[in-house]
């Protein structure tokens, strides 16, 4: 059996790394040909030399000297730096699978020319579809190209919907964790750090990916991944509160039937089933006991505590480029909490504000979403020095 060639977007973070160990336990199956990093050039070079790609990419082109050096032994991995590299890498005619785990608006454009490059696309990034889901989907169709998800909620409910009609759906039940401030009141929110905010209780994450949960922003971003990867629109798509992470997403039918996928939160399996997909292959480590899993709650999401989620929804609504403004000014914001320079109210504020001052575009192109994201962060960015 040849080995389908691997190629990772983003290596270094939770997704990436998770990847990396999905393909050691499986050698006989797949084979690293690529892997990217946007900073952490040690890491990546560590990668290198376990994994022994055909080539790595550092996107910040001032690692790409260090890069260099640390892999100056190993004359056989190409070393290559910038964005414009990221892009090409993935052409690669070598390449079977691309893991799209960057984290960000970054991850746009290198994931359409995966696409473009008619690679199997395994989607953990979910801004890419948050920011321009339509022109992505357009491009999914034209291209011929298998797209699955690796998000846990996404690959639950792609589970759950294998063999069935999708004109017998009534709502996607997407779950979420409630984050590390759920029982919180407005007054205790006002106060919490980002310190507070990445002890997530159930999830190993990324720091980004990990204040996003903590306001529930990730479940909006979720909400619009799930309407274009399932043709669902957002009003059926219910968000359940579900502390205990067992239930990681279900659908309900038009009969009353629900069908849920239940399991331990370990990313590796979602990341395995999108590569192995429609095989199911043995994965080591923790599994579900029913006998001790003694409860299962599911609540609603309060709007008013975690505006973020509302505010997803209106860009949902209104559509166009409104989710690109959301994300942009959402990336701005959760980056100022994190060092400090923000509020966790004051996260949606400013958002909710630069939704209403950038240009709005009802049918926007690639060159809209570029122009857009810079907009809407140079506005989200002027919002946070002014009330600074």
């Amino acid at each position: 059996m040849k080995k389908q060639q691997i190629c990772i977007l983003g290596s270094t973070g939770s997704i990436g790394t998770q990847a990396l160990d999905v393909i050691a336990r499986h050698s006989d199956r797949y084979e690293v040909y690529c892997l990217t990093a946007n900073n952490s050039v040690e890491k990546l070079a560590e990668q290198a030399r376990r994994f022994n790609p055909a080539c790595v990419v550092i996107a910040n082109e001032e690692r790409y000297d260090r890069l260099t050096d640390l892999l100056s032994d190993k004359p056989d991995i190409k070393v290559y730096a910038g964005a414009d590299a990221l892009s090409q890498v993935v052409e690669s005619d070598a390449i079977d699978v691309v893991i799209a785990s960057m984290v960000g608006f970054a991850g746009l454009v290198p994931t359409i020319q995966a696409i473009k490059a008619r690679k199997k696309i395994a989607l953990a990034n979910k801004e890419t579809l948050v920011v321009a889901g339509e022109l992505m989907l357009n491009l999914v169709r034209q291209y011929h190209v298998d797209l699955l998800p690796v998000d846990s909620e996404h690959s639950a409910i792609f589970q759950c919907l294998v063999g069935e009609d999708m004109n017998e759906v009534e709502r996607i039940l997407l779950t979420c964790s409630g984050g590390p401030f759920r029982l919180h009141s407005l007054d205790q929110l006002a106060t919490v750090t980002a310190a507070d905010a990445l002890r997530h209780p159930t999830w190993d994450m990324g720091a980004k990916i990990t204040i996003d949960s903590a306001t529930l922003m990730n479940k909006g971003f979720e909400v619009m991944e799930a309407k274009w990867l399932f043709g669902v629109p957002a009003e059926k798509i219910q968000v359940l509160i579900h502390p205990q992470s067992v239930v990681h997403s279900g659908v309900e039918f038009k009969d009353g039937a629900v069908k849920a996928q239940l399991g331990v939160p370990d990313m590796r399996l979602p990341i395995q089933y999108a590569l192995s997909y429609p095989q199911r292959l043995s994965l080591q480590g923790d599994k579900i006991d029913l006998f001790k899993t003694q409860t299962l709650e599911f609540y609603e999401p309060d709007m008013d505590k975690f505006k973020c989620l509302a505010l997803a929804y209106e860009a949902i609504r209104r559509g166009g480029n409104m989710p690109c403004i959301l994300n942009a000014a959402n990336e701005v914001v959760n980056a100022a909490f994190r060092r400090g320079a923000c509020t966790f109210l004051g996260m949606a504020d400013i958002i909710e504000q630069t939704m209403r001052e950038a240009t709005f575009d009802n049918n926007p192109d690639l060159d809209v979403y570029l122009q857009t994201d810079q907009e809407a962060r140079n506005i989200a960015s002027k919002i946070l020095n002014k009330n600074n």
